[in-house]
C-alpha cells in the first residue's frame, strides 16, 4: 500500500509540474482548438509508454550506465523544443471564428506533437526511471508494475485533457487569441528556454 501510495504521489507531482508537455498542450489547445489539444494530450499519454516499456524491459539500465545515451536524447529532446518554440514565436496570427468548426492541425499533426515531445521529454525519463528503480520493488509484480505504468499514462491524459477543455473554452481562447501574438511570444520563448537548459545541462564541464 505504502508503494502504491508514493507512486501516485510522485505521479501526480510530475504530471502537474510545468514543463515541455505543458507548453505543448497550451500551445495546441488555443491556437487550434479542443480536438488539437485533446490529441496532443492523447499522443503525451501514449508516449508514456515509451519510457514505462524501456524501464520494464531493463534497457533503463542503458540509460543509468551510459550517460552519453542519456545526454543524447536530452539533446534531441531539447532540438525538438526549441524547434517547436521558434515556430510558435514566429507563429502567423490567425483569424478564428469560435462558433464554426475548423482544423488548422490535422489531427495526425497534433498527436505527433505531443507523442514527440513526451517520448523526448528527459523529465518523464526520469520520473519514471527514479520511481521503478527508487520505490518499486523488485518483487513487485509485473502485472503491478503495469498497473502503475497504466496509471502514469491515464494520469498525463486527463491532466493535459482537461488542460485543453480549459485552454480551448470560447471564453479563455477568445481573450488569447486577442492577445496571441504576445501569447505565441510567451509560449515559444519558454519552449526555446526549456530546449536551452536541457542543451546546457547536456554539456559536460
Amino acid at each position: 500500500m505504502q508503494e502504491l501510495i508514493a507512486v501516485a504521489l510522485i505521479t501526480i507531482l510530475a504530471v502537474i509540474s510545468p514543463g515541455g508537455d505543458f507548453a505543448m498542450v497550451t500551445r495546441n489547445s488555443y491556437l487550434h482548438g479542443r480536438r488539437a489539444g485533446v490529441l496532443t494530450s492523447l499522443g503525451i499519454a501514449s508516449a508514456v509508454w515509451i519510457h514505462v516499456g524501456y524501464t520494464l524491459l531493463g534497457v533503463s539500465i542503458l540509460l543509468l550506465k551510459f550517460p552519453t545515451l542519456f545526454h543524447f536524447i536530452k539533446i534531441l529532446g531539447a532540438i525538438y523544443l526549441v524547434y517547436i518554440g521558434f515556430k510558435t514565436f514566429n507563429h502567423y496570427s490567425v483569424t478564428v471564428d469560435l462558433n464554426v468548426s475548423s482544423k488548422t492541425l490535422s489531427d495526425i499533426e497534433a498527436f505527433k506533437n505531443g507523442f514527440v515531445t513526451n517520448a523526448l521529454n528527459p523529465k518523464t525519463t526520469l520520473f519514471v526511471l527514479s520511481t521503478f528503480t527508487q520505490i518499486v520493488k523488485p518483487t513487485t509484480s509485473i502485472y503491478i508494475q503495469l498497473g502503475y505504468g497504466a496509471f502514469m499514462s491515464i494520469a498525463h491524459l486527463i491532466w493535459f485533457v482537461f488542460v485543453a477543455e480549459v485552454l480551448s473554452s470560447p471564453l479563455i481562447r477568445n481573450r488569447l487569441l486577442k492577445k496571441q501574438k504576445y501569447v505565441n511570444r510567451f509560449i515559444g520563448a519558454i519552449l526555446i528556454l526549456l530546449g536551452g537548459m536541457l542543451i546546457f545541462s547536456s554539456i559536460p564541464f
